[in-house]
């Protein structure tokens, strides 16, 4: 039975990621589970906090009537109203509940608000490297993806912005903390980008996709992209932060900085329902009523983080240290990433490479795997880092 072209064309391209997770399962079934140290899928191996499930037991047993229900497409008003209070405080902007719809995680949010503002051939700009999906999701809504380089250390270059803006330009993808790179974006370049914008005098997008924005290191924290750029719409979920990725639930909320949104509240309320979602999970919006402000401890992978760049810079890799999220992204001891990955899987070591992201000569590892299986990768890191000489 034959496909769309469009489909088979993309499957192509398809994410490393998914393919990397898939050769993982080949290869425990092979050598077994133990042999395999898998640093693919940003998969959380935190549980959720105490919290969200003893909230989860309750929504369960408590069966409200009707709890179960179609619900008007944005969400329940007072779950709406939950995140709504919880960005008024982060903010410091005066967001509503009719400024926020639920969503089917932060993937949803992102087609959601894409959906909402695109023409066929319009442009949205991504800093690469970037999270592999935004290609997808971009053509999803037959708009146009224009890759814009990030500078050497991985910050977004304001100036190559500007420069690739056009009169087609809808968007701007933003995601810090970053996926693949775990950089935090300052405010100041936030800054930057605001004084840019404004003076294009377009009204450009600002799509901050923030699933990673309670794990940051150091003692620092992740500035507000929506206090800092007006024309923001936050796409956000649970899934990382409360270690629910497999429920998918998230939300979009559009800043009070927009100005008049009349129009595009109801374009996304339509989006929703019309791209197959119609609403977020009941259940999972009952949970949040009550566990929207719990997080798991990003503790163990900041102490993740710290064992596995150390012991990656001692073997002589050029490490840069993530501020955030839960990945890192090594340079690769040869240009050709995709080779140094099959190196590394000869050794049962798992990781996507940096083509899969749009920048070669990298690779990206996750951190959700736990700590005596990273410990148990090292040996085969510096064999792969000596047999990278061969290449």
């Amino acid at each position: 039975m034959p496909i769309s072209k469009t489909i088979a064309k993309q499957l192509e391209n398809a994410s490393w990621i998914r393919r990397m997770f898939e050769e993982g399962i080949r290869l425990k079934r092979e050598r077994g589970a133990d042999a395999i140290c898998d640093f693919s899928l940003g998969n959380p191996d935190v549980e959720p906090p105490p919290a969200v499930l003893d909230a989860l037991r309750r929504v369960v047993a408590g069966n409200k009537p009707g709890s179960h229900g179609y619900m008007p497409n944005p969400g329940y008003a007072e779950v709406r109203e939950v995140v709504a209070r919880k960005l008024r405080k982060e903010t410091g902007l005066d967001f509503s509940a009719e400024d926020v719809f639920m969503t089917v995680g932060s993937a949803g949010a992102c087609n959601v608000i894409l959906k909402s503002i695109l023409d066929p051939g319009d442009e949205v700009i991504v800093l690469m490297p970037c999270f592999s999906e935004y290609q997808f999701y971009i053509a999803n809504h037959a708009g146009s993806m224009v890759p814009v380089e990030t500078d050497d250390t991985f910050l977004p270059d304001v100036e190559r912005i500007r420069a690739a803006i056009t009169t087609r330009t809808r968007a701007i993808i933003l995601n810090t903390p970053n996926n693949p790179t775990g950089r935090v974006y300052p405010e100041s370049v936030l800054r930057d980008l605001q004084q840019m914008l404004a003076r294009t005098g377009q009204p450009i997008v600002v799509i901050s996709d923030e699933p990673y924005k309670s794990f940051v290191y150091d003692g620092k924290r992740q500035p507000e992209v929506a206090s800092f750029i007006a024309n923001t719409a936050i796409c956000n979920s649970w899934s990382k932060s409360l270690g629910l990725p497999g429920e998918r639930i998230g939300y979009l909320a559009l800043s009070p900085q927009l100005g008049d949104t009349t129009a595009l509240r109801r374009a996304c309320a339509f989006s929703n329902r019309i791209l197959g979602f119609i609403n977020a999970p009941a259940i999972w919006q009952w949970v949040m009523l009550e566990a929207a402000e719990a997080a798991i401890d990003a503790a163990p992978y900041e102490h993740k983080r710290n064992v596995l760049c150390d012991a990656l810079q001692a073997i002589g890799y050029e490490v840069r240290r993530p501020e955030g999220s839960f990945y890192i992204f090594l340079k690769t001891p040869t240009p050709d990433d995709i080779a140094f990955t099959k190196l590394l899987a000869d050794e049962g070591i798992l990781a996507v490479p940096g083509v899969g992201f749009g920048r070669s000569g990298y690779i990206r590892l996750s951190l959700t795997i736990p700590l005596e299986r990273i410990e148990k990768s090292i040996s085969g890191f510096q064999r792969a880092f000596l047999s990278s000489s061969r290449l």
